[in-house]
């Protein structure tokens, strides 16, 4: 059960052999020798993961080079089972005695592993055979000096937005090239090479003795898609310009605002919730929730790994599993998990394809109307809180309580009156999720995730 890219662009495959050290066929050869080996030795079952990646990452402070890194790395994983035990080793030497090492060490391991009844490979009916081609990679060929000025560019255009951009944390530029080979005992071979490039920028604003910052940064799959580095460092520039004249609230109760990027944290902690490690070890407060009303009615939870370039984009899990289009969440009811092959035989489940974590997850709203962009989910906050960066981890996934230091603005009839700092916001995630009451069309994409900002109906403001 050979598993191959569709339609695969043969320019392409001459750019891999640029960037990378190994070719597809090279890693599958060191793939199967791993696996043979494995078999030799009297592993009832075996997979192993051949990786490789090639990176460059600058980051410029006032106009100056602070760090230039380049990246080469490459890792070979093997686990292997007898019978029911299962062991694991790693190596980064991929020289013919180094692996049989490594296939060693994962064997003496198992051996003296205690059997786990839940261990083991996935069926060969669950593999996807046929993955499709999700156009991941596109690589950069981005020289250290193109990225020097690229961050410079960034950097400079925050400065000049306003006198009062005096420092800077930095902009950053990166890119990163990487490939993998995953093989299986039972038949399955597939792997593909994929990119992730990204430009960001953290200006620092002085007013009155006091100073704020804040950032802005995009990350794609292909270079083209990336905004202009001055069009980052400005926006950046114009965020933390905002945050000057902060003042403190009294403590109250009122509506909240989770702007786009930070609603994205509702959606992980959903995602944390209902992962299978927190949900068969009962360290979650959705435990036995699928069939469950916990969002608002009108909320839904999407999952699509097959949208072209996406960051979350995969044609089959960590695990060889084929993954699949589903609703998550629908009219506010958890529909299923996110679940690997052993947190599913733990749950006595199916796995959902979710080995490596979620793919390409949309929250949305059907009362959402094309023209709620932010400045109408400003008005339907009417007086209340808009939350732009939370600080800390007071998130407890076993109980569901939230409190988290915050920033943000004070809004009145729709309009931002103030910034605001030295807050707290709390409540539950029961209660969050059951009181969205509108999410906006403004929606941003961050790693797997992509929402508009989430309006909530009340929360617990913490202040003087």
């Amino acid at each position: 059960m050979i598993a191959f890219l569709k339609n695969e662009d043969r320019t392409d495959m001459a750019v891999q052999q640029h960037v990378f050290l190994h070719t597809q066929a090279q890693l599958q050869n060191i793939a199967s020798d791993i696996l043979k080996y494995a078999k030799m030795l009297g592993a009832t079952d075996a997979a192993t993961e051949i990786s490789e990646s090639d990176g460059l990452s600058v980051l410029v402070r006032q106009g100056k080079v602070e760090t230039i890194e380049h990246s080469r790395n490459k890792i070979i994983g093997v686990t292997l089972f007898i019978g029911k035990k299962c062991g694991n080793a790693s190596t980064s030497d991929f020289s013919p005695a180094a692996l049989r090492d490594t296939v060693d060490a994962a064997y003496n391991i198992a051996r003296f592993t205690a059997e786990d009844s839940c261990a083991g490979l996935a069926e060969e009916e669950l593999l996807e055979t046929y993955p499709l081609n999700l156009d991941l990679f596109h690589p950069w060929e981005l020289h250290t000096e193109d990225a020097v000025e690229i961050a410079q560019r960034a950097e400079q255009a925050a400065f000049d937005t306003d006198p009062r951009i005096c420092n800077s944390e930095g902009a950053g530029v990166s890119t990163e090239h990487s490939q993998f080979v995953l093989a299986t005992s039972r038949g399955f071979v597939g792997g593909y090479p994929y990119s992730r490039h990204c430009i960001s920028c953290v200006p620092i604003a002085s007013s009155s003795q006091k100073m704020q910052r804040d950032d802005w940064y995009m990350t794609c799959r292909c270079s083209a898609e990336l905004a202009m580095p001055e069009a980052i460092g400005r926006y950046a520039a114009e965020r933390t310009l905002a945050r000057l004249g902060a003042r403190q609230l009294n403590t109250r109760k009122c509506p909240v605002l989770f702007e786009a990027p930070l609603a994205i944290s509702i959606l992980s902690a959903f995602v944390q919730a209902t992962s299978g490690g927190a949900l068969y070890r009962n360290m979650s407060f959705l435990t036995d929730s699928r069939g469950e009303l916990i969002f608002a009615p009108h909320i839904r939870i999407y999952e699509d790994p097959y949208i072209p370039r996406g960051l979350g984009s995969v044609p089959f899990d960590a695990e060889g599993v084929r993954t699949t289009k589903r609703d998550v969440v629908q009219n506010g009811i958890v529909q299923g998990y996110f679940l690997s092959m052993y947190s599913a035989r733990k749950l006595g489940l199916k796995t959902t394809g979710n080995a490596g974590g979620s793919h390409n997850l949309s929250l949305t709203s059907m009362l959402t109307r094309e023209d709620d962009d932010f400045r109408a989910m400003l008005r339907k906050l009417g007086t209340g809180l808009l939350l732009t960066e939370l600080m800390g981890q007071g998130v407890n996934l076993v109980t569901g309580d939230y409190s988290r230091g915050a920033f943000g603005f004070w809004v009145e009839n729709g309009q931002i009156q103030y910034p605001v700092e030295e807050i707290t916001v709390a409540s539950t995630l029961q209660q969050m999720f059951s009181q969205i009451i509108a999410i906006g069309a403004d929606r941003v994409v961050q790693g797997a995730k992509e929402t508009g900002s989430v309006l909530i109906e009340q929360m617990m403001i913490a202040g003087q």
